[in-house]
């Protein structure tokens, strides 16, 4: 019994630590009222309900987004949208999709199309609906979830993670972006994933452009190149941290110095640059970072470094410690970027 005892005091210790002040409220809003509060001021940037510039672009196909009507027009249970109280003004998390697809049926830019149950409506815009069925709409309640900003940003981020119960699974970076937004988040999106060398040397799909890999591989080079030894549990909770950490301060001209140092570096010795072949059509995480946080902490060391040999790209080691299996584990993350680094240090 003494040992049970012992294990409930530990259970009981940890859920009183784990527990934070939640402060949030829970919204109900007609379609109507909540398409006129995102749309309302939207141009000159005073609308109540806004989409940052760092959330994720419109991604849903019209079939998608056809459904998505489809459920709400049948009645189907609809999930949270989450927002953010910022200064008075709610700030989309979670459930942009879902807005913007409201707005675009309610405004006739969707035609509705491949629906499996409102098999009539297919073709259908919102004009084509009868008065009634035009109000019955509007008058739809969808419910909304607010954190306000007296929240610290591990609860922000555990009820993003939590309460997200759309269809889509974010990626990292997308959920990232929705809860670390501010200057640093803005830094990486506006002045580092446009830079054209950067796009010159590396190469996404559609859909990884979308949904913020060209950023997730930025913001990675810049961690690892500050604090790659560090590293300690899951790489997701590594880089929220540092992404937190540097929201609150950091020296964008010396990081965005570095960052274009080692993209002319690549771009002057690198043959395909971050890609791995040709006709490669995604940058493969191993080979960015340890390309170029192993270019960074060789420039440190040996600033008009010359490589001999660029051989080793090519070789069984590298290909062997940027194979999949264990690519995040704080050893191999360490082993790919020092072997880079060593190389072109000629040791």
């Amino acid at each position: 019994m003494a040992s049970l005892s012992l294990d409930i005091e530990s259970a009981e210790k940890q859920i009183t630590e784990k527990q934070k002040i939640v402060d949030f409220d829970i919204k109900e809003f007609t379609i109507e009222l909540l398409i006129s509060k995102y749309t309302n001021g939207r141009d000159t940037d005073e609308n109540d309900i806004y989409i940052p510039p760092y959330q994720r672009e419109f991604v849903w196909h019209p079939d998608r987004q056809s459904k998505f009507i489809e459920s709400v027009l049948i009645g189907l249970p609809i999930p949270y949208i989450f927002t953010a109280d910022i200064d008075g003004r709610l700030e989309m998390v979670d459930g942009t999709q879902r807005l913007r697809t409201l707005e675009r049926f309610y405004t006739g830019k969707l035609k509705l199309q491949n629906l499996d149950i409102l098999t009539e409506l297919n073709g259908f815009k919102y004009e084509d609906l009868t008065k009634a069925r035009q109000r019955k709409f509007q008058n739809t309640t969808i419910r909304m979830i607010t954190i306000s900003d007296k929240a610290d940003e591990d609860v922000r981020y555990l009820m993003f993670e939590r309460i997200n119960t759309g269809s889509d699974i974010l990626k990292d970076m997308e959920k990232r972006k929705g809860i670390f937004g501010g200057k640093f988040i803005d830094f990486v999106y506006n002045d580092c994933a446009t830079h054209p060398l950067f796009r010159t040397l590396t190469v996404f799909t559609e859909n990884m452009n979308k949904r913020g890999e060209p950023q997730e591989l930025i913001i990675r080079f810049f961690a690892y190149a500050e604090k790659y030894t560090l590293v300690s549990g899951g790489v997701n909770e590594f880089l929220n941290k540092y992404t937190e950490e540097k929201n609150k301060s950091f020296n964008k001209e010396v990081m965005l110095n570095e960052f274009v140092q080692m993209l002319t570096f690549v771009n002057k010795y690198f043959p395909l640059g971050f890609k791995k072949t040709k006709t490669s059509k995604k940058t493969p995480r191993v080979r960015f970072d340890s390309i170029s946080v192993g270019t960074i902490l060789a420039l440190r060391e040996k600033p008009n470094v010359k490589p001999k040999s660029f051989a080793w790209l090519n070789s069984k080691d590298y290909e062997e410690i940027t194979k999949a299996g264990g690519q995040n584990a704080p050893t191999a993350i360490a082993k790919r970027i020092e072997y880079v680094r060593d190389k072109i240090l000629g040791r």
